[in-house]
């Protein structure tokens, strides 16, 4: 029986690829490339020194999303496929709802057709739009303020609808908070394709001399230090959680969304510091007006998935800021 991990050439994809593996899992990774490089196929593969199935596949192609399930024994499902890029869905709406909510539709009724009944959902903290107070818990109120956004909170309400119609299947909703950081080995890392829009991908970028400045969004907010505050946690730990979040749907039916964050939040400028001092570069940057639709502060309670996954963070903000510079190093060419 096989995990598949659809989208597992990309960023927390692979990082979660690693960490299955190194726990004995058998996993097959399905991946189109639009937002990845093939090389993190072969990474991931020397990094564990296992070898796995991988499908060249866009999960919008239900044949191709069929015949994967029809040539492999698949017990679950992570699917972390899907358009991320925030600044992107307010530009290309119809491209991000097509994409993001239909591939999903077709997993899971490819799920249901093979009675795999176990399921992943790479799902955000965009989900709780802009909230009225920190920290957050999975309770707050629901709403998105972007288009990717809405999908993310769309495709969990169709997981929650599916689960009152199915309730045999076994579903984790994984609200991810601000994944930076890299892997150890420096081979594996945050490298987007295209223009990066998080943070850290942009440091890397102005700290390798591929671009001038950093731009800083609003230093007017009410926070200590006038930029907005973010809940930062390691790449790694974040894929521990859909390990956890696998052993959680084994064992209990249900859907049950569950925040994946450090419950502490760090403002833009406090990253830019620390990246600075345990580096040893300077990353000149600018202040730039806000962004619309940017909250203040935005940082998670993690207090149900200690509670429910056994998971909290281990790494430190200073190793998150070592392992990116260590992975962007061995980028540069």
């Amino acid at each position: 029986m096989a995990v598949l991990v659809t989208g597992g050439a990309g960023y927390i994809g692979s990082h979660t690829c690693v960490e299955l593996l190194a726990r004995g899992e058998q996993i097959i990774v399905a991946d189109n490339f639009y937002n990845s490089k093939p090389r993190v196929i072969d990474m991931v593969k020397e990094i564990t020194g296992k070898d796995f199935k991988f499908y060249k596949a866009d999960i919008c192609d239900r044949s191709s999303v069929e015949n994967i399930f029809r040539e492999n024994d698949i017990e679950a499902v992570i699917h972390f496929a899907g358009y991320k890029a925030v600044g992107e869905s307010v530009k290309e709406p119809l491209m991000y709802y097509k994409n993001n909510i239909y591939s999903s539709v077709i997993l899971l009724e490819t799920m249901k057709k093979s009675r795999c009944k176990q399921f992943v959902f790479s799902s955000s903290a965009t989900v709780y739009g802009i909230p009225k107070s920190v920290p957050i818990t999975e309770d707050f109120p629901l709403g998105s303020i972007n288009p990717y956004g809405s999908t993310k909170l769309i495709v969990e309400n169709i997981c929650r609808d599916l689960y009152d119609s199915e309730p045999d299947f076994r579903i984790a909703l994984l609200r991810y908070f601000n994944p930076i950081g890299a892997h150890e080995s420096g081979k594996i890392g945050d490298d987007p394709n295209g223009v990066p829009n998080n943070l850290m991908p942009i440091i890397m970028r102005v700290a390798s001399g591929k671009l001038d400045k950093l731009s800083v969004y609003g230093n007017d907010y009410p926070t200590p230090d006038g930029t907005g505050i973010r809940d930062y946690l390691h790449v790694t730990d974040l894929a521990l959680g859909h390990v956890r979040a696998i052993e959680k749907v084994r064992k209990e039916v249900g859907c049950k969304a569950f925040n994946l964050g450090t419950g502490k939040g760090y403002s833009v400028l406090e990253i830019i510091n620390a990246f600075e001092e345990v580096n040893g570069l300077k990353i000149p940057d600018f202040i730039a007006p806000r962004r619309h639709g940017d909250a203040a502060e935005c940082y998670s309670d993690p207090s149900l998935a200690k509670n429910e996954l056994n998971w909290e963070t281990k790494i430190g903000l200073n190793e998150m800021c070592r392992s990116s510079w260590n992975f962007a190093k061995s980028q540069i060419n």
